[in-house]
């Protein structure tokens, strides 16, 4: 099968795992890298092997590139993905899809009419972690799913990213940062939402830089901080969500669990690829831990292109869709809107639950 030839764009702090992993799967070739500063560029492809170093739009221009991987700021990715589209160009980015519900419609069709795919971080969920809990729940080993819970607790970001002013402008915060991994977990394992209840706030009004290179900087805080919500899926199990950057003594909350007719099962963090795994029945005193499926266990983030680029090939499916993406993105406006509004909030998109990965796969290889 024909390798596609793959162009980053952003350089920064993400890109690195991107770009190691790319080089991994046989069915990509990481081709060139572009970011606004050209040092940073250069600093990665070298690092990585990366043949081309060019600007935006020499990228975009060079039509040896299929997929462009947008790994630039969230209010940057609507802008760039459409420019990647526009030239011709499959688009993988990262999360979220857009920042407004406007820009991820308009992505999904100008993507339909130039007959081109769309696809969005997070990717987690085709991790040996979540892959084990989904083939549990449709084993029935719980039996059917009632009910969830879904925790993000955390104290936000000044303490040790180097450039954390950006996690509270629009399309930051705890949901929009860190949201986007529950709730696709939670649509791979429960099906699409169907009906949403949320409430926001915020602690702070800013917030003080205490990691290194910026330290003692004010940052406004514009998004909110703290967002608690209900969702019913299709299916017609209930989670309660909470993502939250106003957590600041800790917590032992688990990260998802799912509440079955005939038992628990506590699934693995949806920011990582591996475990553990737990299941409780009816009954029992203790957890078991299931083995992890074959599959990928370490921080595989690039599995999302690598899928994409199979389904180009091969004209089947792909599983991180925009489609799915789209669906995250107006949940996570439906519990803002909610909270606006003090009702609940129909879901108007749907999309498919992603399909299971294949048994057996060998490394580094989808189909």
């Amino acid at each position: 099968m024909d390798k596609v030839k793959v162009g980053i764009i952003g350089c920064g702090k993400i890109s690195g795992i991107y770009m190691e992993n790319c080089r991994k799967f046989g069915i990509l070739s990481l081709y060139a890298c572009a970011d606004l500063d050209p040092d940073r560029a250069r600093e990665q492809a070298e690092k990585y092997e990366i043949p081309h170093v060019y600007t935006v739009e020499q990228l975009l221009e060079d039509p040896e590139i299929e997929i462009v991987i947008n790994l630039t700021i969230p209010a940057a990715h609507a802008a760039i993905s459409k420019r990647a589209l526009e030239a011709g160009k499959h688009v993988y980015v990262e999360k979220p899809l857009t920042v407004t519900r406007e820009e991820g419609q308009e992505i999904l069709q100008l993507a339909a009419e130039r007959g081109l795919l769309v696809g969005s971080a997070p990717e987690t969920f085709l991790g040996a972690g979540i892959q084990t809990a989904l083939k549990l729940l449709d084993d029935g080993v719980i039996g059917r799913p009632v009910a969830a819970t879904a925790f993000l607790m955390a104290r936000g970001h000044e303490h040790w990213h180097p450039d954390p002013e950006f996690y509270y402008a629009a399309g930051g915060g705890p949901l929009f940062d860190m949201g986007p991994y529950y709730l696709t977990a939670l649509i791979q394992l429960l099906g699409p939402v169907d009906q949403v209840a949320g409430m926001t706030g915020k602690a702070l009004e800013e917030r003080v830089i205490t990691s290194e290179k910026k330290a003692g900087q004010r940052i406004p805080v514009d998004v909110p901080t703290h967002v608690a919500g209900t969702l019913r899926f299709a299916g017609g199990a209930i989670a309660t969500l909470i993502t939250s950057f106003d957590i600041f003594g800790g917590t032992d909350l688990p990260p998802i669990e799912i509440y079955g007719t005939e038992g628990t099962l506590r699934v693995p963090d949806p920011n990582t690829f591996g475990g553990p795994v737990l299941f409780r029945r009816t009954g029992e005193n203790s957890w078991t831990e299931q083995p992890l499926l074959a599959g990928y266990d370490q921080n595989t983030r690039g599995i999302g292109p690598a899928d994409m680029a199979y389904a180009i090939r091969t004209g089947r499916k792909h599983r991180a869709s925009g489609e799915l993406a789209y669906h995250v993105l107006e949940a996570m406006w439906a519990l803002y809107d909610s909270s606006d509004s003090q009702a609940f909030y129909p879901m108007k998109s749907v999309c498919e639950r992603p399909a299971a990965l294949p048994a057996g796969l060998a490394p580094y290889t989808l189909d």
